[in-house]
């Protein structure tokens, strides 16, 4: 009610008469007013339902003058990865063999937790240190590589790996459930248990993160890093250079050692002097 208030007392027109212009500039008043994209939304959505009861209900003859293109772009959050001191606190409280398998590929094949929950034991090449993602997402397969940290926990987990006729690698090992397949939420359950025993606020994608900045960091090429994120598009990829500042500070003192004695203008105004 407050937002249609808002609305109501801003328009200089009756409510029928109320134009797709109208609506536009209602959006340039709140962005005047300093209000951010979210809450703008959250006042479209009102006048739209209002304008869809005023129509379905009242049946008055008029067509809803806010599209729903109208609605701002919200700000992705810039991905967060973890520093190297809590990914020291983070797996050392996971004792659990299983577990640290799990999170290990998440963190050093930059896995999603759906893609790990997902594979099978057939997925796992030992010998050439790779494994094959049947179920990536949108239906995408893709190749990731062992780290040789990785390829210990999957070889110290399969060691002891309950025997069972599922096919799925990681299996669920206490309760009613016992040798059934893992779930997403399972996974994700057991993340929240480590996060809050070592005091982070860690989630798995948090791992994959870490992984794809740790890797540009090391001066890896940007469409490898997307090869094995299994990203479709370039630009997702892009956004993990704009929290990987070690690598951008790296680039930049390397470079200036180049430009600088070729341009520095102190250095020419001093030799005009002498």
């Amino acid at each position: 009610m407050s937002t249609l208030k808002a609305f109501v007392l801003w328009v200089n027109v009756p409510i029928e008469e109320v134009d797709r212009g109208k609506v536009l500039s209602f959006i340039d008043h709140l962005l005047n007013r300093g209000l951010r994209p979210k809450s703008i939304n959250c006042y479209l959505d009102s006048l739209r339902s209002f304008y869809r009861y005023l129509e379905e209900e009242e049946k008055l003859e008029i067509q809803n003058p806010v599209k729903r293109g109208y609605a701002l772009r919200l700000a992705k959050p810039l991905p967060r990865f973890l520093k190297d001191e809590e990914i020291e606190g983070l797996f050392k409280g996971i004792k659990n063999v299983r577990d640290r398998a799990i999170f290990y590929l998440m963190l050093r094949c930059g896995l999603r937790v759906e893609e790990v929950a997902g594979l099978n034991v057939d997925d796992l090449d030992f010998r050439r240190g790779r494994i094959v993602v049947q179920c990536g997402k949108g239906g995408k397969g893709r190749v990731v590589y062992m780290s040789s940290d990785a390829h210990s926990a999957l070889v110290e987990y399969l060691k002891g790996r309950p025997k069972a006729r599922a096919k799925a690698l990681f299996l669920v090992e206490k309760g009613a459930f016992r040798g059934k397949p893992i779930s997403v939420r399972g996974i994700q359950k057991k993340m929240e248990l480590y996060s809050k025993k070592s005091g982070l606020r860690a989630s798995c994608h948090q791992l994959r993160h870490t992984m794809a900045t740790q890797l540009l960091n090391a001066d890896t090429d940007l469409v490898v890093v997307q090869d094995l994120l299994g990203h479709s598009r370039i630009a997702t990829t892009q956004r993990y250079c704009r929290v990987s500042n070690l690598k951008v500070e790296r680039d930049y003192y390397r470079a200036m050692e180049l430009v600088v004695p070729k341009t520095s203008p102190g250095e020419q105004h001093g030799g005009r002097n002498a």
